[in-house]
């Protein structure tokens, strides 16, 4: 067996943005759709896209080696999750999340200037967050936060608590869900002013309004309402640097009740910083949008509720590879 060292994995690394960038005009001609729609041969997505034959060559391509789509005898078909989580009109289609990250492109190959003409503050974009790009921002990631709150709630059993306390808790996908799931169960979402006026429009949407409240304010700032039994902070985690989250905890615990919970979920890295990918690139994402925050490790995160005065604590795989989820016990 040969040792070889050569340049194969670093030229994979060097234009990996490639891929990103054949996934994204995929989307913008609707590719995956018209090939579920029955456009399976070249000749007919021609038709359907509107582009030149040898782009769609060039595209199909692509997408083969990328397999992003197979073939099924001599036509084109999506892979099972593109057909999934591609296909637009479909109930579980996440295009608006795969292009949630666009805009951020340019400023990724900006890194170098930024890092050398620091320029953050705690929130960073979110300083200038407005009714409308919240509204944005959260239709673009409302279908994967509800994906993760239906998994929430068949994971733990919140079916003896009576208040939840949503952290930031954005479109109120961890609010609506659970009150949904568990009888009696009341929730609250606290996040910015601005984005609590599209909270609100989720509620109503679900008509949980009776069980489900919102309140405008930072929460990395002040005390929390109390007396609360449950509070879960859920995938904002690499927004805030480690004596934010600290904080938060350390305010969580005391709005708790006796016997009460709290579930930190989020992007967290394995303790020696090797894995996730994801993670990592997370937290330097918040140098892209301006703000403090980083990558945390589970075991960080542990610190933080050990700190707090949790007991009981442990990270387990909430979604493998992607996020993690943090839980502590008051005494």
């Amino acid at each position: 067996m040969s040792n070889r060292i050569d340049t194969t994995r670093l030229q994979e690394i060097a234009r990996a943005y490639t891929a990103s960038a054949v996934l994204y005009a995929a989307l913008d001609v609707g590719l995956f759709t018209e090939v579920s729609g029955g456009c399976r041969t070249e000749e007919a997505l021609v038709t359907a896209t509107g582009l030149r034959p040898i782009d769609v060559d060039r595209l199909v391509s692509c997408a083969l080696s990328l397999e992003l789509l197979d073939w099924d005898g001599a036509e084109l078909c999506n892979a099972p999750d593109v057909e999934t989580y591609l296909v637009e009109g479909k109930e579980r289609y996440a295009g608006p999340w795969m292009m949630f990250t666009r805009p951020d492109v340019s400023g990724w190959f900006q890194m170098t200037e930024k890092m050398r003409e620091a320029d953050s503050t705690k929130l960073g974009m979110y300083d200038e967050l407005t009714v409308e790009s919240a509204r944005k921002y959260h239709q673009a990631t409302s279908s994967i936060g509800f994906g993760a709150a239906r998994r929430f709630v068949r994971t733990v059993d919140l079916s003896n608590r009576t208040h939840l306390l949503d952290l930031g808790g954005g479109s109120g996908a961890y609010s609506i869900t659970s009150v949904e799931q568990f009888e009696g169960l009341k929730a609250t979402v606290l996040d910015l002013p601005p984005v609590v006026v599209a909270t609100q429009e989720y509620i109503n949407d679900a008509g949980v309004e009776d069980r489900v409240s919102t309140i405008g304010a930072d929460f990395t700032e002040g005390e929390f309402p109390s007396p609360v039994d449950v509070v879960v902070m859920a995938s904002n985690l690499p927004i805030y640097d480690g004596e934010v989250i600290g904080g938060v905890v350390a305010r969580a615990f005391r709005a708790l009740e006796v016997g009460g919970e709290m579930h930190l979920i989020g992007e967290m890295l394995d303790n020696d910083r090797k894995s996730p990918v994801d993670a990592a690139m997370w937290g330097m994402n918040e140098l892209i949008c301006g703000s403090q925050g980083r990558a945390h490790t589970r075991a960080e995160c542990e610190n933080y509720f050990r700190s707090a005065g949790f007991v009981d604590v442990e990270v387990t795989d909430f979604v493998p590879g992607i996020l993690a989820r943090c839980v502590g016990k008051k005494p």
